[in-house]
């Protein structure tokens, strides 16, 4: 009986992907081997040489994205499900949160500040002007403005008044963006969640220097708090359907509330996680993925948000 075989697709990382293979291989024994996935042209016959695929580049490289659609759909399980990340984005990820009793920030979607491309304002027709008084007064100041796709801190701006906000606004050319309340935490923190059950809490400083977010020897979390933590981290990840997220909690008043929860090829560079929190995502998500890819699981095309979403309510009763 052959071995089965986890590939990785992946871009510029350097440290996560070799250090990945390397602990797949020294557990697999003579059952699982890991390796770089090779792809070349993709040809129409459903034939794929590996059984699991790990894909952390196709969200920036649409070929690959369309290459690990076709081998799930040939049997090949993905790691994260690539047809259910085509489809996602922010805004949907909190109504699925708050039907996992997870909380998270007011937030309001905004129509595109310009115009899409091969549309114009005939394209239009189904629009009425915002009521930005209305707006403001749901969320409050100060304002964080996002982007519902994409990640990576690009495009994100902090807004004080109305002022910052339309002058933010202004610069957001066609995307779709998002309005949330600021949280105003003193705690932060950022979770790996993999395999939808191994979960690493790291205390995280957003306002600090990339490479100094990652705080060393923080204070220790209340078992209960810490409890709460692991079950939204959880929760979150089951729902969405993702085995291998990242889950960013601010808290306040000894609420964990979800920041950003889409992220599903997360950061896992040594210089920037630090060599501890390294150690437990290489070895955590070696053996998450051996399960995985040895358990014989069927494709998903989404998690379980479709039965913990209420979709029997009236559809003018507030969720």
């Amino acid at each position: 009986m052959r071995k089965k075989r986890i590939a990785l697709v992946f871009g510029m990382e350097d440290t996560f992907p070799w250090a990945l293979i390397d602990a797949i291989n020294s557990r697999g024994g003579d059952q699982v081997e890991a390796m770089p996935a090779e792809i070349s042209y993709i040809k129409d016959d459903g034939v794929f040489p590996y059984d699991l695929i790990l894909d952390r580049i196709s969200h920036e490289i649409p070929f690959y994205r369309t290459y690990v659609k076709c081998a799930a759909a040939s049997g090949v399980q993905i790691v994260n499900n690539p047809i259910w990340w085509s489809a996602d984005d922010k805004f949907f990820d909190n109504l699925v949160a708050k039907s996992v009793n997870v909380a998270v920030p007011k937030t309001v979607l905004l129509p595109h500040k310009d115009f899409p491309p091969s549309t114009e304002a005939k394209s239009f027709r189904n629009m009425r002007w915002v009521n930005w008084d209305e707006v403001f007064a749901y969320l409050g100041f100060p304002i964080f403005m996002k982007p519902a796709y994409g990640g990576g801190w690009k495009d994100v701006y902090k807004c004080d008044n109305q002022q910052e906000f339309f002058a933010a606004y202004d610069q957001t050319r066609d995307l779709t963006m998002m309005a949330q309340e600021a949280i105003e935490f003193d705690r932060y923190y950022r979770c790996y969640v993999l395999g939808r059950s191994r979960v690493h809490i790291m205390h995280y400083d957003p306002k600090q220097p990339h490479h100094l977010r990652y705080v060393k020897n923080p204070p220790p979390m209340e078992p209960e708090f810490e409890a709460r933590v692991r079950r939204d981290a959880i929760a979150l990840c089951e729902a969405l359907g993702y085995d291998m997220n990242t889950v960013e909690f601010a808290v306040r008043d000894g609420v964990p509330i979800a920041i950003d929860f889409m992220n599903c090829a997360p950061d896992a560079d040594l210089a920037s996680v630090g060599e501890d929190n390294f150690k437990w995502v290489v070895e955590n998500m070696a053996e998450a993925l051996i399960e995985i890819v040895t358990s014989g699981r069927k494709l998903e095309l989404t998690g379980t948000w479709p039965q913990t979403l209420n979709t029997s309510k009236d559809v003018e009763t507030a969720i």
